[in-house]
């Protein structure tokens, strides 16, 4: 009984670390969904000087201690921080917003009917170029301008009187962002009626002589692909290239819209037995490439500091298919021509078949013949063996067990027909021992 408990228990230990291993060999993939990042603190920006002061907010100031709301950033998949710089790096599916939760009641801010949102009828900012306007700007205003990546500097967009239709908990999108630069300010005035008459017998309450305070939340920021990748594709055809790929008619670049991707391109072409470099230079998004030759393409993300390289082959040079191909170094793939050796418009390497080689080069520089130019770890084969030695193990392990088991019910069965058969199973058990 104990035996069997044992054997059970071995097994479920087993299949478990059977199945941690297949989790270990899927895919892991990661989401933006509930990334939230908080951008932006409030300053003391003066009275009527076009929100361009940044004041400390001390003690005596009516805004201090409690914040009107926040922004926060979502939607990206990580984010990269330099001192006061933040750079949110999106992939495939993620859409960057901007987003403001509004904190306070605006007509009793800080819990205070005395302080509220004020209707800045002559507000204009200097930061951002933003004139005085008939209506002004309302009960606080949100300007956001864009960079892009050739430092063109948007127009402003302005959403003036912002709080009057937001309430009290509620987040809003501001808006939802590409690759660039970002600036963005929020102006709002606050009024502090500190002074006010009557309130007694038939005399209504008013207040007199209100003070102002203008207050802003400046921030900036950048939204930039995550991906480090151009892709390339076939000059005639317009299908895609993977890595290492032929095409005789040349290739061009796309950058699916990453505009702050370095891209480098070098073309070697056949010297004799050997590669010379004729061309290293940068590329830019559309730019095709039709000379004979093996170009490298090198992709840089410098907000990630990733790098992609891939190789295409460019030409109708059969010697180039096959290096392409096979993986031969020039030199073998020379020999084996030379010895009889045929290379297909696919670039494959056949023997005529009257010939006695097979497709292996003859010289001594076996080494590159048996070394793909692309490289990887594939840890999916490691560990299926592992899942295999495992499985042999439980099998084993039973068939063990269930032997060491069935003794003592032999040596049972001896006692019954005489002394004779018992010696005979325990010198069996021996033997089996």
């Amino acid at each position: 009984m104990t035996t069997s408990r044992f054997v059970r228990a071995f097994g479920a230990f087993a299949a478990a670390f059977f199945v941690a291993l297949l989790l270990l060999a899927m895919p892991m993939t990661a989401s933006a969904d509930g990334q939230s990042f908080t951008l932006g603190s409030v300053v003391n920006a003066g009275l009527d000087t076009g929100y361009s002061e940044s004041n400390e907010i001390k003690e005596s100031d009516p805004h201090f201690g409690w914040q009107l709301g926040s922004f926060n950033v979502k939607g990206f998949t990580s984010v990269q921080r330099n001192g006061e710089s933040f750079t949110f790096l999106k992939t495939i599916g993620d859409k960057v917003s901007l987003n403001f939760e509004l904190s306070q009641d605006i007509n009793r801010l800080n819990g205070n009917s005395s302080l509220t949102i004020a209707n800045d009828e002559n507000g204009y900012d200097q930061g951002m170029q933003i004139k005085k306007s008939e209506p002004g700007f309302g009960r606080g205003t949100l300007i956001v301008r864009k960079t892009d990546y050739q430092n063109n500097s948007s127009d402003p967009q302005v959403y003036n009187d912002y709080f009057a239709g937001v309430t009290a908990g509620a987040n809003t999108q501001v808006d939802l962002f590409e690759e660039g630069d970002y600036e963005v300010v929020l102006d709002y005035e606050i009024k502090n009626d500190v002074h006010h008459v009557g309130g007694f017998l038939f005399v209504p309450e008013a207040s007199i002589f209100p003070k102002y305070n203008n207050y802003t939340i400046r921030f900036k920021f950048s939204v930039r692909n995550g991906n480090t990748m151009a892709f390339l594709f076939d000059a005639q055809s317009g299908s895609e290239l993977t890595n290492e790929s032929v095409a005789p008619n040349g290739f061009s670049i796309d950058l699916a819209r990453s505009r702050y991707l370095n891209i480098n391109v070098k073309r070697e072409v056949l010297t004799g037995k050997s590669f010379d470099v004729r061309s290293n230079a940068p590329a830019k998004d559309g730019d095709k490439y039709t000379e004979e030759g093996v170009y490298t393409i090198t992709s840089e993300n410098t907000s990630t500091g990733q790098t992609t390289e891939k190789t295409i082959y460019v030409g109708g040079d059969p010697q180039l298919k096959a290096y392409a191909v096979t993986g031969y170094s020039v030199s073998q793939i020379k020999e084996m021509v030379n010895q009889g050796a045929v290379i297909g418009d696919d670039g494959s390497i056949t023997w005529p078949e009257s010939s006695n080689q097979t497709e292996t080069p003859v010289s001594n520089d076996s080494s590159s013949a048996s070394t793909t130019k692309s490289g990887g770890v594939n840890l999916t084969l490691p560990l299926l063996i592992v899942a295999l030695i495992v499985v042999a193990v439980i099998v084993l392990v039973k068939s063990r067990f269930a032997r060491a088991v069935s003794l003592p019910e032999s040596q049972s069965l001896g006692s019954i027909d005489g002394d004779d058969s018992v010696e005979f199973a325990v010198v069996d058990a021996k033997d089996d021992r």
